[in-house]
């Protein structure tokens, strides 16, 4: 099968709790947060060495958008190096802050909703071929997107209301979709964005842009998230028949389906039928269980995809979450709130749990319930440490972010100007000899040798040390981990 590239974008929370005072507003915490990315690329808007982009998005978010990947495992890597890094900075504003007699803690939640009821996202990007029939495509996405909450949702508690009691939610994305497909991104979010920028030869590729997806902690559930998507989409482009399930109205279905753990929640279809999101997403499995069988599996984690969204759907349908409770999010959080809420004798609308729900998402890796979950071997993992710090400073082997990573640390090693995006590489004083690399497949130019060659002498290769010291943050290095204090004695599972 033909290789892809996909991307995720995520958009993280931020929060300063003072001591003693009040904490800072996020447009001031976001100013302290991104000084390092200022002072080391002059703006809040960079590209980084290990090819990915670092930037303030729109209500002072921070976000971290991945080098673009043809790899599950590169993009779960990508995704968390992001975390990192992101958590990195994270310190080093709590002590800038200190410094400036402004104590406190500086909290960055990898999640898409916060205490107010805004709602920030995580935006999946996937390159199609240009000759997909988008019609096609909408008509069998929209409702795969709609209930792929079920196996691959962050879960939330969501408030009492006048008509309902607290309850939970497969996703928090859920509620803040207003469209099935449109351009718009902020004004009135889509399930699916058509703005089409390929950040490629547009006359092969088109990008797709899927805005509903729910920020995840594990990358057990990434895995199933992406790789899933990555199926469905491989079986339209091949026009593999797939069933009618066009919803009549995907977001009042995608509403009606979060608040119903059950799964038996039903919803219209075009052609008038009742249907709910076990059958859409066990209809959609088995069709990709026998387009695998017919044509192989395109990389090494189909098998495992396959079961985990087997076993998410399987979960659902008979209530037994223990089938997925250390790989999905929605499903690991949910038991943890439910042992808090029966040992304490607590509703679902009681504070404690809401400070529980927010602090799964915590990225601080010590602070952070999913991290300490993970530390209980209560929630499993894909990939080791050493395999994420080396994401934070290495691009993807295998795509053209590594052309791009290299750019961007020779130009900094001799110490020139120069712009990158996507696409385009340029050193400041050369601004005729611009490079486009159009293909994201390449993993070498000759004509970034050139340009970079010309600068005097042959380009520098970079030991693991100087990368290091050309990344963001500058954190995880040999000397940094071993001057910190001890960790403190973890504190009791909440």
């Amino acid at each position: 099968m033909e290789r892809r590239v996909f991307g995720v974008e995520t958009e993280f929370g931020l929060a300063h709790h003072g001591q003693g005072r009040r904490g800072l507003a996020p447009d001031e915490a976001a100013r302290y947060l991104f000084r390092p990315v200022i002072d080391w690329g002059r703006s809040s808007n960079v590209f980084i060495p290990n090819g990915s982009r670092l930037y303030l998005d729109v209500g002072s978010h921070p976000e971290y958008a991945t080098a673009e990947c043809d790899d599950l495992l590169d993009l779960i890597a990508s995704d968390r190096a992001g975390e990192l890094i992101m958590h990195d900075l994270g310190q080093r504003a709590e002590a800038a802050m200190g410094a400036d007699g402004l104590p406190g803690s500086v909290y960055l939640l990898k999640n898409n909703i916060d205490s107010q009821g805004n709602s920030y996202g995580s935006h999946e990007n996937y390159l199609i071929p240009r000759t997909t029939h988008f019609r096609r495509l909408s008509t069998v996405l929209l409702p795969f997107l709609v209930t792929r909450q079920i196996i691959a949702g962050a879960g939330r508690i969501v408030p009492a209301t006048e008509d309902a009691p607290a309850h939970y939610a497969f996703s928090q994305r859920a509620d803040h979709m207003w469209e099935g497909i449109s351009s718009a991104t902020t004004r009135s979010r889509p399930i699916i964005n058509t703005r089409d920028e390929p950040h490629a030869d547009a006359s092969v590729h088109r990008r797709l842009h899927v805005i509903v997806g729910d920020s995840n902690m594990s990358e057990t559930t990434q895995l199933v998230r992406f790789g899933a998507t990555d199926l469905v989409l491989r079986m339209i482009e091949a026009g593999q028949p797939l069933g009618d399930h066009e919803l009549e109205n995907p977001i009042s279905a995608i509403r009606h389906i979060s608040h119903d753990l059950s799964g038996r929640a039903t919803v219209r279809t075009r052609d008038g039928k009742r249907v709910t999101a076990v059958d859409v997403q066990a209809a959609l499995l088995e069709k990709a269980r026998r387009f695998v069988a017919r044509h192989g599996a395109h990389h090494d984690r189909v098998e495992q995809v396959l079961d985990l969204w087997g076993r998410a759907v399987e979960a659902v349908a008979t209530g037994d979450h223990s089938l997925i409770d250390r790989e999905i999010d929605w499903a690991i959080k949910k038991r943890l709130i439910d042992e808090v809420a029966a040992r304490s004798g607590l509703d679902l609308g009681a504070p404690r749990l809401d400070q529980i729900d927010f602090a799964y998402h915590d990225i601080h890796p010590e602070r952070g319930l999913f991290h300490l979950l993970v530390r209980r071997g209560r929630a499993e993992r894909l990939l080791d440490d050493a395999r994420l710090r080396r994401a934070i400073t290495d691009p993807p082997a295998t795509t053209r972010a590594v052309v791009r990573g290299r750019f961007l640390s020779a130009a900094r090693a001799h110490g020139v100007g120069h712009t990158v995006d996507w696409v385009h590489h340029k050193l400041v004083d050369r601004p005729l000899e611009a490079v486009m690399v159009k293909d994201p497949f390449v993993t070498e130019d000759p004509r970034i040798e050139t340009l970079l060659a010309r600068l005097g002498g042959e380009l520098l290769e970079l030991n693991p040390a100087e990368r290091e010291a050309q990344s963001v943050p500058l954190a995880l290095s040999e000397r940094y981990v071993r001057t910190q204090p001890a960790a403190p004695p973890e504190p009791p599972l909440v």
